[in-house]
């Protein structure tokens, strides 16, 4: 299934996206209540995708993000972020970080160089704490596409990234939830990032140098997840500058594509 967080009118809501079978056009069935939280139940309105605003799908407490966990990428940024490590590489953005799969992306004033890392994101079902590795698969409600957006100078300047990272509008995700993909299935995704139109980034998550049980294992030794929460799963080589007025895009194969404008912060 693929879950929408969307604005129609005054209204927000979630809903299945679904394709008719005889046009193709694409619709969004509204869901009554939240998926997190019981059965899903239609309430039997429909509308078209085109005609309503898609949302961040969900608005976690809090995202978790892996660095460092594709080689090509831990190869190009040593000289800002130092060599891999043997345990994944943890830190947090804002929940204020979190944009929608369209909203523009606020390039502050305070920095001269914001970078785009296009990576799969997974979004949790349930509390969860200490989980095995063979367990993960239990605490994944589904997985979306995310924009790890990062003002690399401010990121070099502080010696740590929670300024970097932090920023509003820094973490768009989107278009929408997909549930249903095994965790092998999931871990053989194409990540590719335009700008404008222009391939920056190409990888696929089989590249990952912590899988993502390992991932969630780790994480959950030492934090609780919430429903809802999002982890991110590290990007792969090829992160670069983006410039007001320009578009940057990330799709991650089967579950769909995010589109930001870079714009200045007023």
């Amino acid at each position: 299934m693929r879950i929408a967080r969307f604005a129609a009118g005054d209204e927000v809501g979630f809903g299945l996206v679904e394709t008719d079978t005889d046009s193709g056009d694409e619709y969004v069935a509204r869901l009554n209540g939240h998926p997190l939280l019981g059965d899903i139940k239609l309430t039997g309105e429909r509308a078209k995708l085109a005609d309503v605003r898609l949302l961040s799908p969900v608005l976690p407490t809090k995202v978790v993000c892996i660095g460092k966990n594709y080689a090509d990428h831990v190869a190009e940024m040593q000289d800002i972020t130092g060599e891999t490590t043997e345990e994944p590489v943890v830190f947090l953005k804002p929940s204020t970080a979190v944009a929608g799969p369209t909203d523009p992306i606020f390039h502050p004033a305070v920095s001269e160089r914001v970078d785009f890392e296009g990576e799969l994101a997974i979004v949790i079902s349930r509390p969860c704490r200490e989980v095995p590795r063979e367990r993960a698969a239990d605490v994944i409600f589904g997985y979306t596409v995310a924009n790890d957006v990062t003002a690399r100078d401010l990121q070099q300047k502080d010696k740590q990234w929670t300024r970097a990272k932090g920023f509003d509008s820094f973490c768009p995700i989107g278009p929408w939830i997909t549930t249903g993909l095994s965790i092998d299935e999931a871990q053989d995704l194409a990540v590719t990032t335009t700008v404008d139109g222009e391939v920056r980034q190409s990888g696929r998550t089989s590249q990952f140098i912590h899988d993502i049980p390992g991932m969630i294992s780790y994480v959950t030794s030492f934090m609780t997840l919430l429903p809802g929460d999002v982890l991110l799963t590290g990007t792969p080589a090829g992160v670069g500058p983006v410039r007001v007025g320009q578009e940057v895009s990330v799709t991650v194969e089967r579950l769909g594509t995010i589109s930001n404008r870079v714009v200045a912060r007023d």
